[in-house]
């Protein structure tokens, strides 16, 4: 043999990875058509048996460890769960026994629901924990308030339950979109999901409080004021999330969109249209015109600055390349 085999079992790691050079190669399979103890420790290395049976081995005790966990977790929401069932017991004997029926006990169930939904809830599901977490917090406090407004006699539930959808929304909704279920369903387009449903929760949360108040002219002047603020929210997401400019340009487009907006925000809440009772003239005032206008120049002079810095940047590096 015209190679050593010591140097030919250096180099069949590298000739098995087909990363040897084309030389290499040649002396390899020269030195393995006269050597047989070559060829097996080759056929050796292309044996995936043992690699795969590491795998398969440390797959399974990640399944059952991961199986023992989920049975621990189980067992710890049980016992909390029966801890939380004593108060419940409780409040439902004393109830019964006092006379008074079952009035207030259903409050403190829902109490001690809210509770369980952020403790025993996150034991006990096996998946998508922080999903169905806040799902079920969520539902168990508009119970909670439910129940309240049933024994209270009232009528604010709609405004209560709007109230706290919306408030939790904003509080839940960037971490929803990146769960499991939800984040195959939106892909990419996650920032205006969260904006989707801040402006559904809105709108109907104005909505109630203009059905409680049962004032006519409220929901309409409510509206006038509160979509510009919606308006603008919505405007500088678009300029930042969709439009392929530099920082500095969606910086003045942002500044010139709420400027702008701002106006007519000004415009509608410091009445704008002034109806003269003496004269029944109606009067318009522009005393916000002049911010919203200076407002909106600053703007359209940071988005042209940044516009140009883009364009030289640019060029620069299309010369540097």
């Amino acid at each position: 043999m015209k190679y050593n085999c010591d140097l030919i079992s250096d180099l069949l790691p590298l000739y098995k990875d087909d990363i040897c050079s084309e030389a290499s190669r040649k002396i390899v399979e020269e030195h393995l058509a006269e050597c047989p103890d070559c060829k097996k420790i080759l056929n050796s290395l292309n044996d995936n048996t043992i690699d795969e049976q590491i795998v398969k081995e440390k797959d399974e005790v990640i399944g059952s460890q991961a199986k023992f966990f989920k049975r621990k977790s189980a067992f710890a929401g049980s016992i909390i769960a029966l801890i939380f069932a004593i108060p419940i017991l409780v409040c439902l004997i004393v109830n019964l026994a006092t006379g008074a029926g079952l009035t207030w006990f259903f409050i403190v169930l829902a109490g001690i629901l809210v509770a369980a939904s952020l403790i025993v809830v996150p034991l006990m599901v096996p998946d998508n924990k922080m999903l169905i977490t806040m799902g079920s917090f969520t539902a168990s406090v508009i119970l909670l308030l439910g129940i309240i407004c049933i024994y209270a006699h009232g009528n604010w539930f709609p405004v209560a339950a709007s109230s706290t959808l919306f408030g939790l929304t904003m509080c839940f909704a960037p971490f929803i979109v990146y769960r499991r279920p939800v984040n195959a369903l939106i892909k990419n387009h996650k920032g205006l999901a969260i904006m989707c449903a801040y402006t559904a929760t809105f709108v109907l949360m104005m909505t109630c409080i203009g059905l409680y108040v049962g004032i006519k002219s409220f929901l309409p002047m409510a509206f006038a004021v509160a979509m510009p603020l919606v308006g603008i929210a919505w405007a500088v997401f678009a300029i930042v999330r969709y439009l392929r400019f530099n920082a500095a340009v969606k910086t003045g487009l942002s500044i010139t969109a709420i400027g702008i907006l701002s106006g007519v925000l000004s415009l509608l809440a410091n009445n704008a249209v002034v109806s003269d009772r003496a004269t029944g003239v109606v009067v318009t005032s522009y005393s916000s015109l002049p911010l919203m206008l200076s407002i909106g120049g600053v703007g359209i002079l940071i988005a042209g600055i940044g516009f140009l810095y883009g364009m030289f940047k640019g060029g620069k590096k299309n010369e540097s390349k």
